[in-house]
Formats: structure tokens, sequence, C-alpha cells
């Protein structure tokens, strides 16, 4: 498939199928990669994209699974909280970049804010849906055998709603990759969007081919490696084996 792909890119490109200057030859693509390896833009732009998108993504993580875990055993946490974090998940997270700037200014915290945003209330609302399904019997057999509130969280709830949940997760980075490199095109001076905002500006439309081919990649291999976590077989806690 890729093979085929190569070669409609280059036969329509030398038969002049695209306006002058607007799409490179894959070669003119190749040369310009091999040129940001060399120089080592390419490596700091990845490192700063992913850097960014740990801290957010790992952030939204830490907050939003004990919330989600909240809303998924009280009634009354859903009912007071749900209605906002549906209107706040609804929001495009590009929408709060001029507010990430002016309250972080430029650099790293206004797009770490914005993948924080993008996945907090998603990944709470699946962790609260998975919680919320979890047979009500576990907890029964669970008091039965007197286990605490710390001991059924760990070994009931978590271990239950964990194929969900990394279901979630996985999802998740995807947002947090996509939002990292639209937020990087405005508040940030480094990272794969900022390569391609500036490879843009110069009309090195080799260059901007590179970053898009690096951010598919990268955004590929993030989602191969969440979808093999999810299959291992020691979060396949209530399947089968």
């Amino acid at each position: 498939m890729g093979a085929a792909l190569l070669a409609a890119w280059w036969g329509a490109h030398a038969n002049g199928m695209f306006p002058t200057g607007t799409v490179p030859a894959p070669d003119e693509v190749w040369r310009a990669f091999v040129g940001e390896v060399e120089n080592g833009r390419l490596f700091d732009d990845i490192v700063a994209s992913l850097y960014r998108v740990a801290f957010g993504y790992v952030g939204a993580c830490l907050t939003a699974v004990p919330l989600g875990l909240v809303l998924g055993r009280s009634s009354g946490a859903r009912a007071a909280l749900l209605p906002w974090i549906n209107f706040f998940r609804t929001l495009s997270p590009i929408a709060w970049i001029p507010f990430a700037i002016i309250w972080f200014g430029i650099g790293d915290p206004p797009a770490i804010f914005i993948i924080f945003l993008a996945t907090f209330f998603q990944i709470a609302l699946a962790t609260a849906a998975a919680s919320a399904s979890v047979p009500k019997v576990y907890y029964r057999v669970a008091e039965d055998l007197g286990l605490r509130r710390g001991e059924i969280l760990f070994q009931i709830t978590l271990p239950a709603i964990m194929p969900h949940l990394l279901t979630a997760l996985r999802v998740a980075i995807g947002v947090a990759w996509m939002v990292v490199v639209a937020a990087e095109m405005i508040a940030v001076r480094s990272g794969l969007g900022f390569l391609i905002i500036d490879a843009r500006n110069g009309l090195r439309m080799d260059l901007v081919v590179v970053g898009m081919i690096t951010i598919g990649a990268i955004g590929v291999l993030l989602d191969f490696a969440f979808a093999r976590l999810a299959r291992a077989r020691s979060v396949r806690w209530g399947f089968d084996r």
C-alpha cells in the first residue's frame, strides 16, 4: 500500500498534476528529511513535542481518573458535575489558545495546558462510565469479605475497568498528539507544529511534508503502544484470557 501511494505521488508530480511549488517530489522530501536529521533539528522538535504531550497527558490522567471514579460511584457527584464536564468537553481545545497565551505566556506551559484540557474531560467521562458499569455484586461480595475502601478500589474497581480505561487512554493520547501540533503552531517556537508553520512561512513545502510524515509516524507508534498494552493479559481482568 505504501509503495503504491509513493508511486502515485511520484507519478502525479512527474506529470505536473500539482500546481508549481505546492507539492514537492518524494526525492525532495527525502533530502529535506536527511538534512533535518543531520543538523539535529528534527530530533529536537520531536523531543519538544513529546515532552509537552507527556506533561499534559499524564497530568490529565492523574486528575481525571480519580474524578471519574468518584463520578462513577456517586450519583450526587454525577448530577452536580456531569453537565459542566459535558459542557467543557464540547469546547474545542483550540478555542482556549488565546486564554492560554494570556495566562501562561509563550512557551511550554500554554501548550501543556491545551493538551490537559483536550484530554481531561474525555478521560474523566470514560472512567466514570466504566466505573458505573461494574456489577454491584462485586462490591457486595467485597463488603462481605470485609475489604476496606482502598482494597476495593485497587482490587475490584480498577482491575474491572482497566480494559475500558486503556481504550479511553488510547483515544486520548491520539487527541493529545493532534492538539500539541496545533498549539505549537501558535504558542511556541519549537516542536513539530512549529516546524510545519515555520517551513510554510519560508515556502519550504518539502519540510512541511517532512513534519507531516513525522507526526503521522509517531502517532501510529503511540497508538500501537497503547493497543499492545490494552491486549496484555495482565489487564484483561474479568475477560476471557
